[in-house]
């Protein structure tokens, strides 16, 4: 059985220099750590997560996989994902001038779709309520402000999903996808890494009184 309470306490707190807590310390380590009190159940979650946060693993398969995984946090999350990537399809296409619904994932023709059915939408992702603020973000004539602004819908998303969830599996899976952006921004932007890291451990301080907190 997981020990969620200690998982919670043990995360990754802020340090002075607003990097990760000790020398070598990053993604891959934090991970490492969570995993140690997970069950062997929620340890495929976050795999499965991984799997998800990974661009080369992004693929019809996975997503029919996704639409049908029986955590609500993982099948809305990558609903919204589907979404949010054929959303940045679509938009390259009208920049490069190519059909509209070209490169789309929708999971039509292939075998996977053949017994699909979720929620009465056939791998099209259900309603997209990010759409419009979505396509302000793509609007972004600089490419830094653009990411940066379509990970603060992520990063929403994954809020969305966790509320109420405090000490259970949903909550160490929103922490990692939202350590994963952080992580994204320190070899991106170190600032902006460092603020995300800060709000981060300030959304963790506000649900666990015990996780240690500086700040200088």
């Amino acid at each position: 059985m997981s020990n969620y309470e200690y998982i919670i306490s043990s995360l990754p707190f802020l340090t002075a220099d607003f990097r990760y807590e000790k020398e070598g310390q990053g993604f891959s380590h934090v991970l490492e750590e969570i995993r140690q009190d997970l069950s062997e159940k929620d340890s495929a979650a976050l795999d499965f997560l991984l799997e998800g946060l990974d661009p080369d693993k992004l693929c019809p398969d996975f997503y029919a996989r996704a639409l049908a995984h029986p955590l609500p946090f993982l099948r809305e999350y990558f609903r919204f994902d589907l979404n949010l990537r054929n959303a940045k399809v679509r938009f390259l296409n009208l920049e490069l001038g190519r059909p509209e619904e070209q490169d789309l994932l929708t999971g039509e023709g292939t075998e996977e779709d053949q017994d699909l059915d979720i929620d009465g939408y056939r791998f099209r992702g259900g309603e997209f309520t990010e759409e419009a603020t979505v396509q302000l973000a793509l609007a972004q004539e600089s490419l830094l402000e653009r990411e940066k602004a379509l990970d603060d819908v992520c990063w929403e998303k994954v809020s969305e999903l966790e509320t109420f969830h405090y000490f259970d599996l949903t909550a160490v899976l929103a922490y990692v996808a939202k350590l994963h952006i952080v992580n994204r921004w320190l070899a991106l932007d170190e600032s902006k890494g460092r603020e995300l890291f800060r709000q981060l451990v300030r959304e963790v301080k506000g649900t666990f009184k015990g996780v240690e907190y500086k700040e200088d």
